[in-house]
């Protein structure tokens, strides 16, 4: 019963996370547009139809590369392109062809945006076109950059400080700045305050895994740990849903941010961790935990944390005796990933599994623009495609193991990658569900490594691994819009890059421990016998590698 009310008090504020990841699909798109024109218009002209205002010509305007002729009240004649206008110097009657003189002009006067399904977005709030446009394209990518950053910055501070405190600041932040999004002035601020929002968004997401990781016993934690991955996709498609309800950008940030209020008044209800808790040696603390959940789940008689880590504070003290040059200070920093041969190894696959995910996903999901019809329908199918993804990958966790599963799916997504190079191009619909296919594929492998990264290392730098594998997961997601220009490269570069980075990760995992079914690890030691069971990270580790970080790593035993 706790940890039930804990695991959905923390995946729930999961959902904002994907609610705010693609907050922009919506809230930066760019509508139609032209140059605005000095004057009050009189008729309109496009390549195929005439109307009484622009407003009657979106709808019919099929390609931007035509201009659109109006004709002002005065009788002045302008042609109108999306950077461009050009006034044409004999009057006559309005027709679109016309091989006289004209005088271009800039658009000085702004411009025209089509209204049709957007009221109002950031793009044409602060005219993000033509020569700004790039300024638009920056957008995703500043806010995954402040995921990188928030991925690490929050998983070291979860380590240092305990996962709690992270929890309250970022589910607090996550509301603040996301509100705040809504009232800035300008788009320097616009991204600012989005840089903010996408750090908190990442560090309490990367810290949630770890939380209730923690919390759930080996039995669930398969399933606990993935179908946050679900709340997330649900993000997604609420995203859609409200993108579909509300068309004007800054009151659709706030019914967005909204979602996140419910979990802010009740998150400080949340306890620490008692894995952490005993990592910091704090017992007492983690005992009385340990007894509000035995009072929640109507256990008369408590485990007993003096009981439990009687053996282990014997191996220590007599581990403390024989190596009395031995710092008790605990600085826990990256390096401590790479400890010995066998962690680095294990870490190098781990961030490559986590780079490849988040490239495939995304590349695989800005294909799937090629579906057409209704792109609210299409976003929130984006979404809804990755649910049984993440229950195919809970089974196979479960039945097949953890590397079991992970090693299939990324080769499976390396040939689907290779298949789509052979299907004919007028094969839209066969296209799309090999595109889908790969996305399946794909998400599978990004939805495990997030438990099997957690199970992989220690309780002490288990938060910095976590958020480690998430900042290379979110330099994934910032080179994968430039993987999908190389398409003007050749059109299937992009699938090239990412079924060689799925193919090398796969075969690379195979190196990787099994952890199904295996308790989780407080120590280094522990953490390196898992995959094998000669050297460790303190006892018999060379001295000369020790010296690398200039301090023995034995001092992260507790």
């Amino acid at each position: 019963r706790f940890q039930a009310f804990v695991y959905f008090a923390s995946v729930f504020q999961a959902m904002s996370c994907g609610i705010h990841y693609l907050a922009s699909v919506f809230m930066a798109v760019t509508p139609n547009f032209v140059c605005d024109i000095p004057g009050n218009v009189s008729s309109v002209l496009s390549y195929n139809s005439s109307g009484s205002s622009i407003e009657d010509i979106w709808t019919l305007w099929t390609s931007t590369e035509n201009y659109i002729v109006v004709q002002l009240e005065d009788g002045e004649t302008w042609e109108l392109n999306q950077c461009s206008r050009s006034k044409r110097e004999v009057g006559s009657d309005l027709t679109y062809e016309y091989e006289g003189n004209k005088s271009e002009f800039s658009c000085s006067d702004g411009f025209l945006y089509d209204h049709t399904k957007w009221k109002s977005t950031i793009v044409t709030e602060w005219d993000l076109v033509c020569d700004r446009e790039w300024l638009a394209k920056l957008i995703q990518p500043t806010f995954m950059l402040g995921v990188l950053i928030g991925a690490v910055i929050f998983g070291d501070i979860a380590d240092r400080m305990g996962r709690q405190r992270v929890i309250w600041f970022t589910s607090a932040g996550q509301f603040v700045f996301g509100v705040a999004v809504a009232f800035t002035f300008d788009y320097y601020s616009f991204v600012v305050v989005r840089f903010l929002l996408a750090m908190v968004s990442s560090g309490y997401l990367v810290v949630a895994f770890v939380y209730v990781t923690e919390f759930v016993g080996t039995k669930a934690r398969t399933w606990a740990s993935m179908h946050v991955h679900a709340f997330f996709a649900v993000g997604v498609m609420v995203v859609a849903l409200v993108g579909f309800l509300v068309r004007t950008w800054w009151v659709y940030q706030i019914f967005l941010s909204i979602t996140t209020l419910p979990f802010v008044l009740c998150c400080w209800m949340l306890p620490e961790t008692p894995f952490w808790l005993l990592s910091e040696e704090r017992y007492e603390d983690a005992q009385k935990v340990i007894n509000i959940m035995a009072r929640w789940n109507k256990v008369n008689t408590p485990c007993k944390i003096s009981e439990l880590c009687s053996v282990q504070q014997d191996d220590l003290v007599s581990g403390r005796m024989g190596n009395n040059n031995v710092s008790s200070t605990k600085k826990h920093n990256i390096l401590y990933l790479f400890c010995n041969w066998h962690i680095a190894r294990r870490t190098i696959t781990v961030w490559l599994v986590w780079f490849t995910g988040s490239l495939g996903y995304y590349v695989f999901s800005l294909s799937s623009v090629n579906l057409g019809g209704n792109e609210y329908l299409n976003l929130f199918l984006i979404g809804a495609v990755e649910l049984p993804s993440y229950v195919i990958a809970c089974i196979g966790m479960d039945k097949l193991g953890r590397r079991n599963t992970l090693i299939p799916f990324l080769l499976s997504s390396a040939l689907i990658c290779v298949l789509i190079m052979f299907i004919p191009q007028d094969f839209n619909i066969l296209i799309i569900l090999a595109n889908m296919a790969g996305k399946f594929s794909i998400g599978v492998a990004f939805g495990l490594i997030y438990l099997y990264t957690a199970e992989l290392y220690p309780t002490i730098v288990r938060s910095l691994a976590v958020g480690s594998g998430s900042m290379m997961c979110r330099v994934g997601s910032v080179v994968a819009p430039f993987c999908v220009y190389l398409r003007s490269v050749w059109i299937f570069m992009p699938l090239l890059l990412v079924g060689i980075m799925a193919l090398l990760s796969g075969i690379l995992t195979i190196m990787l421990p099994e952890t199904l079914g295996k308790p989780l690890t407080n120590t280094l030691v522990e953490a390196t016998e898992m995959g094998r069971n000669k050297e460790n990270c303190s006892g018999k580790t060379p001295p000369e590698k020790i010296e690398m970080f200039g301090q023995e790593t034995a001092s992260t035993e507790k």
